[in-house]
């Protein structure tokens, strides 16, 4: 009977817990991604820190746009989707907000710092908020 030696069964022990946790990893970001897709979200549109406008994204059922309007002629033109929101044109020199594309997530807002708007993304509360009472950014 051939033995292995001691160092090979150690690598082949080692080389098998390594692949169950990167699998275990992988299974965990699939669910967690499977379950923000099928949130009901709410985008909550802020302008200078003030709520101007509620969409319950998940009852648009055609494309939408409007146009948010600032200070010194600053504008952002926002469009709405089913499930999912965006800033598609801006004033303000960067374009950062409009670089963001169209979000259907809560991980991060759209933020247009130099025209003061921020589009904030929320479960709905009638939607499973999975125990979760805050959020942070």
């Amino acid at each position: 009977m051939n033995k292995l030696p001691f160092h090979t069964k150690n690598a082949i022990i080692l080389s098998a817990l390594i692949t169950l946790l990167l699998l275990a990893c992988l299974c965990s970001i699939a669910w967690i991604a499977v379950r923000a897709k099928n949130q009901s979200l709410v985008a909550e549109i802020y302008q200078n820190g003030t709520l101007i406008k509620t969409i319950p994204l998940y009852l648009v059922t055609e494309n939408q746009t409007f146009t948010v309007t600032g200070e010194n002629g600053a504008e952002n033109v926002i469009e709405v989707r089913p499930g999912s929101i965006a800033v598609i044109s801006a004033s303000c020199p960067d374009k950062v907000c409009v670089h963001q594309g169209f979000r259907s997530d809560s991980l991060l807002p759209i933020t247009c710092l130099p025209n003061h708007v921020v589009i904030k993304l929320r479960p709905a509360k009638d939607s499973d908020a999975s125990g979760i009472d805050a959020f942070t950014y």
